[in-house]
């Protein structure tokens, strides 16, 4: 009898707990936003030490819609640094309201956490350093050391691409983008794996000549803001995004980060006029 009350009063008190961040943010009058700082052009330390890029700006824009929906205009906004391995249990725990950055959605993360519609679509590639001699894939060094950042889904990704073609590489994992483009740079490291949009960003940073991005695909990422397991908070967050994707705001926020790479892909564009859902 004692086991079924506490199971009746977990079930109960479960969707409360599950319901409070909008609460949280009118109590409090501020969100927790958490984002990665050396996922250019997504999620970085910009100008003036403060978080700017592509993720940034989509969570910029759905806080001041939030403000908006909750009348909320001195609405403030916490910016808190997160990493690969940490951000899902900082936005778990509570301590991250809704994560800015590079996260991939999967079937296991959504054990734990909850996603908005999706924000961007990419998929494994590799940096190497650039000239003649650099591997053009795993095939080309049999037993190298290829670095990527631990916890992330392209980890799980490329260890099981290692496995599967038989070529001995070393996965070596590092814990930040910026590690793993120093050990690069420094030969430590033949090849770096990442999104290829972040590697795009990484290799720019690092200077004229110094990396090259290869020619290689071997995930796919749907990229979307992370928040608790809240149903209600999901469903605001989405409708703010539903506004960007069906007024047309997200091509101009992906030509301000994107542009010079050209328009966006056909699948992006089809997909974000697939979620420009109607109230």
């Amino acid at each position: 009898m004692r086991r079924a009350l506490l199971v009746a009063a977990l079930l109960l008190a479960a969707p409360l707990a599950g319901a409070q961040t909008l609460d949280k943010v009118r109590k409090s009058g501020s969100i927790a936003l958490g984002f990665r700082p050396d996922a250019v052009p997504f999620s970085f330390v910009g100008k003036d030490n403060q978080p700017e890029g592509f993720s940034v700006d989509l969570c910029k824009r759905v806080v001041r819609g939030l403000a908006r929906e909750l009348k909320l205009a001195g609405l403030k906004t916490v910016w808190l640094p997160v990493s690969g391995k940490d951000r899902i249990d900082q936005v778990a725990s509570g301590k991250v309201d809704l994560e800015c950055g590079t996260t991939t959605v999967t079937l296991g993360r959504q054990a734990r956490v909850d996603f908005s519609l999706i924000t961007f679509l990419d998929g494994g590639g590799f940096l190497a350093r650039a000239g003649a001699n650099a591997p053009r894939s795993l095939r080309d060094a049999p037993g190298i050391r290829v670095g990527v950042t631990a916890g992330t889904t392209t980890e799980t990704a490329l260890r099981k691409l290692v496995a599967e073609n038989g070529t001995g590489a070393e996965v070596v994992t590092v814990a930040n983008h910026v590690d793993g483009v120093n050990m690069l740079l420094d030969g430590k490291l033949a090849m770096y794996a990442a999104d290829r949009t972040v590697l795009i960003g990484l290799a720019v940073n690092a200077g004229p000549d110094k990396l090259q991005l290869l020619d290689v695909m071997f995930s796919y990422e749907p990229y979307a803001l992370m928040m608790r397991r809240d149903a209600d908070f999901r469903l605001a967050v989405n409708r703010q995004l539903a506004e960007v994707f069906r007024g047309g705001e997200i091509i101009g926020l992906y030509q301000s980060w994107f542009g010079q790479f050209g328009p966006p892909p056909e699948l992006l564009r089809s997909l974000y006029s697939i979620q420009s859902f109607q109230e």
